[in-house]
Formats: C-alpha cells, sequence, structure tokens
C-alpha cells in the first residue's frame, strides 16, 4: 500500500476521532452552507412575520385611539367657564331635555354631565324655567348652581291671575319687560297674526292664558303676546276643544271665572248659564250678568245701576239673549274645564252672599235667590264701597 497517497486522500476529523476524505469534507462544506441558508431564510421570515404584526398593531392603534380617548376622556369641563350665552330652559323641562339645551348652547360638554351633577345637588329639583346667561364650556356642576341663582336670570317673571282683562294685562306686560305700552297695543291690532282666530272677531280676551311667564329680552311685545295666545291653543287641544268650539267654551269660561266664588263654583256656574239659555221662559233666554254689564261699561264692580244695565251693547246679557259678544275675561284651564263639563243640576239662579270668603249659593226658584240675595246685601252694607 502506498501510505502517502492514503495520507493524501485523508485527513484527520477531530468530531469523529478519525481521518475524512475530501469527498466528505465538500459534502459537510455544502451541508453547512445550505443550513445558513435556511437559517437566513428562517430569520427573513420572521423578520418579515414581526414587521406585519408591528404595523398590524400600529393600523389597530390609530383606528381604535379615538374610540379609546372617548372611553377614558373626562365627560365634563372644568372650571367657571368664559364668554357669555343666553339659554332658555322651557316649561316642564326635564334633567335630560335642560342638559341638551346646555349642550347644544355650548355650556357644558355632555348631557350626561349636567344630569350627573344635577344628581348631585339636592337643589336641583327647583330649577325654573326661563332665560339664563351662563358661560361657555363650564364644569356641569357650575351650570347648576347658576341655573339656581335667580341673578343669571335674563328677565323677571311675570304673573297673570285668571280673570284678568287684555285692558290690565298689558301694562302689567309692560311693567315687568320694560316696553312701551303702545307697543302691545300696536300689536293687537293684527290679531290674527299673533294667532287669534278670525272667530273671535279681533277680540283678544279669552286669548291670553293666564299663566307665569319669562320672555327675556329678546322677545318683542308682539312675541310675547303669541305666545300667551299660543299657550290658549295649546290648553283647548290638550282638553280636545275643536276651532269650532273655542270661543263658546272660551265665552262661558270666562263668564263662570269672574262670577264664581270658587274654582269649585266653575262647574255650577257654567249649568246656569246653560239653563238659563236652554230654558226660554226665564226671561227670555237672557243672562242678566252683571258681570258682563260692567264689561261692557268698562268697569270692575260686583253690582250695576239701572243706567248701565240698559246700555246698548253686544255684552249687554240684560239686553240681549244668548251668551255675549265674546269672552269678557281671560278665563285659565279650571274654568275652562268647568265650562266643558258643567255640574249637573236645575239652577237658575246664584249669589256670592260673602265676596270675602267667596262663598256662593245656587237657587231653583226666585224666592231661594232673593233670600240670598239679602245675604249679599248684608254683606254690602257691612263693606261700604266694595260692591
Amino acid at each position: 500500500m502506498d501510505l502517502g497517497a492514503v495520507i493524501a486522500e485523508t485527513h484527520a476529523d477531530p468530531a469523529e476521532g478519525g481521518y475524512a476524505s475530501r469527498a466528505e469534507r465538500r459534502e459537510a462544506r455544502t451541508r453547512h452552507s445550505r443550513r445558513r441558508r435556511r437559517r437566513g431564510r428562517r430569520g427573513t421570515v420572521i423578520l418579515i412575520a414581526l414587521l406585519v404584526v408591528a404595523l398590524g398593531g400600529f393600523g389597530a392603534y390609530t383606528a381604535l385611539k379615538p374610540v379609546v380617548a372617548q372611553f377614558t376622556a373626562s365627560n365634563d369641563y372644568t372650571g367657571q367657564g368664559t364668554g357669555e350665552v343666553t339659554v332658555t330652559i322651557p316649561e316642564g323641562a326635564s334633567g335630560s331635555a335642560i342638559g341638551r339645551a346646555l349642550k347644544r348652547a355650548g355650556v357644558v360638554k355632555t348631557p350626561k354631565a349636567f344630569i350627573e351633577a344635577a344628581q348631585r345637588n339636592p337643589k336641583s329639583g327647583s330649577i325654573q324655567p326661563g332665560q339664563y346667561t351662563l358661560h361657555k364650556e363650564m364644569s356641569a356642576a357650575s351650570a347648576v348652581t347658576l341655573l339656581l341663582d335667580p341673578k343669571s336670570r335674563s328677565a323677571d317673571r311675570v304673573t297673570i291671575r285668571e280673570g284678568l282683562r287684555a285692558s290690565e294685562i298689558l301694562p302689567l306686560l309692560a311693567k315687568a319687560t320694560g316696553q312701551p305700552l303702545s307697543a302691545y297695543k300696536a300689536a293687537l291690532k293684527n290679531p290674527e297674526a299673533l294667532g287669534i282666530p278670525a272667530s273671535a272677531k279681533g277680540h283678544p280676551d279669552g286669548w291670553l292664558f293666564p299663566d307665569t311667564y319669562e320672555f327675556g329680552t329678546d322677545l318683542t311685545a308682539a312675541q310675547q303676546l303669541e305666545r300667551m295666545v299660543g299657550r290658549t291653543h295649546d290648553v283647548l287641544d290638550e282638553l280636545g276643544v275643536s276651532d269650532k268650539q273655542a270661543e263658546r267654551v272660551l265665552t262661558t269660561a270666562s263668564i263662570a271665572e269672574v262670577e264664581a266664588g270658587s274654582k269649585a263654583d266653575y262647574g255650577k256656574v257654567a249649568q246656569v248659564i246653560n239653563n238659563r239659555l236652554a230654558n226660554k221662559l226665564h226671561n227670555g233666554g237672557k243672562l242678566q250678568m252683571d258681570s258682563t254689564v260692567s264689561y261692557a261699561v268698562g268697569k270692575r264692580t260686583l253690582t250695576t245701576t239701572a243706567a248701565e244695565r240698559a246700555v246698548d251693547s253686544p255684552y249687554n246679557t240684560y239686553r240681549y239673549a244668548g251668551l255675549p259678544a265674546g269672552p269678557i275675561a281671560n278665563p285659565g284651564k279650571a274654568a275652562i274645564e268647568g265650562a266643558l263639563n258643567p255640574t249637573p243640576g236645575p239652577w237658575l239662579f246664584f249669589v256670592t252672599t260673602n265676596p270675602t270668603t267667596g262663598e256662593t249659593k245656587f237657587a231653583v226658584t226666585a224666592a231661594d235667590h232673593n233670600k240670598y240675595v239679602k245675604e249679599f246685601q248684608s254683606w254690602c252694607q257691612a263693606h261700604p264701597g266694595k260692591c
């Protein structure tokens, strides 16, 4: 054997503890190269996968960031706010309705913030309707505080009590709002523009609903009157009174409002009116109500004179049969309900025997009525100048 040739063809392989041929070494180098390439490809795939995951995560974060911010951000502003903004709180508004109004005006950040602040304040239930001066972007708690402060209101309230005439209402409005009386009188010259129907023939009485109003500083005299007329329409609609019925119902209600000694008597007075109109044998269907004569002559008295009862006026129910030409005052809801639902009974007469207490007595016969009239006359004698 040629020992040199053998040595030339072999090489010691420490890993195997022996010698490998050149061919075996080449094969080993080839396998090693393939392993490195595979490891390189696996590393590239992993790197690409990591990049995909990273890019996906970034995209998801970008997409979800507004949602996350929405859940983590406060739903309320802080502090007292800046500037001024006028907000109107309507009659009967709920807490959520107030919150929405404040959000629209830019006062609070969310309606929910206002509702939560109102729930924390035990006085929030006393927030009144009206027009308020608040601030932009103020905390909901601060907004509640200002709504409870009478100084935040933009205008004083005006209360129109039941039974007043238009001639008595206009001065009250002018005094409360600071607008000239002439502006209200001018507005009444175009009654239909205010919502008063043509059936009223231009007369506002009966259509200026008695209530408590807060008109604010931005409403004209015409707009204030329009709101009052609108309240009358709302009440009539609520009670199911049609346009065709309205004038008659309001006329009956206005007489009951002025004549009745108390709200409990509205239905009885309405029934007396109906009984007299239906009973032609009793004064030929004439109502003979002093309240209508007082209206005709522009006075406010419990009794009338013979000369006044003879005045030629479509409101004089001593002279003309049937209802007067229209309402003689502005009735409230209770009187309107009394006109719609008269108390059943045969009465043809009534008299308030004690105007101080409002005690009113009803009668079927003239004899009983005359007895009650004497009680009224005794009261008048004891109270000079009141009758």
